[in-house]
């Protein structure tokens, strides 16, 4: 599986035009590996992807890294009621550091 990653977005609105824009440039994406999943309500998802810079509840700085093949260890947060679905790796950290959004 691979998705394009981000750094640092504040928001989907972000996250959606950059990815866009990669597409657009050609860039590939890279490997990913889901360790865990996470599913929030709507209000809980778009509070979540509004900012991804606030730290959150449910992640620990021992998620994300990199996996002993290379790919990016991440956690799948998925919107319940729309099936929409965010990857972030926090590398460290108790926000989302790294997001992408899988398809």
């Amino acid at each position: 599986m691979k998705a394009l990653f981000g750094r640092k977005f504040y928001s989907i609105k972000e996250l959606k035009e950059a990815t866009e824009e990669a597409k657009e440039d050609g860039v590939i994406g890279s490997d990913y590996t889901v360790v865990r999943e996470v599913e929030l309500g709507d209000l809980e998802f778009q509070n979540f992807t509004s900012n991804f810079l606030e730290d959150q509840p449910w992640i620990k700085k021992s998620d994300g890294g990199i996996n002993e093949k290379g790919e990016l260890r991440c956690i799948r947060v998925i919107n319940k009621d729309t099936g929409e679905k965010i990857l972030t790796n926090p590398e460290g950290y108790e926000y989302p550091r790294y997001t992408a959004i899988e398809d």
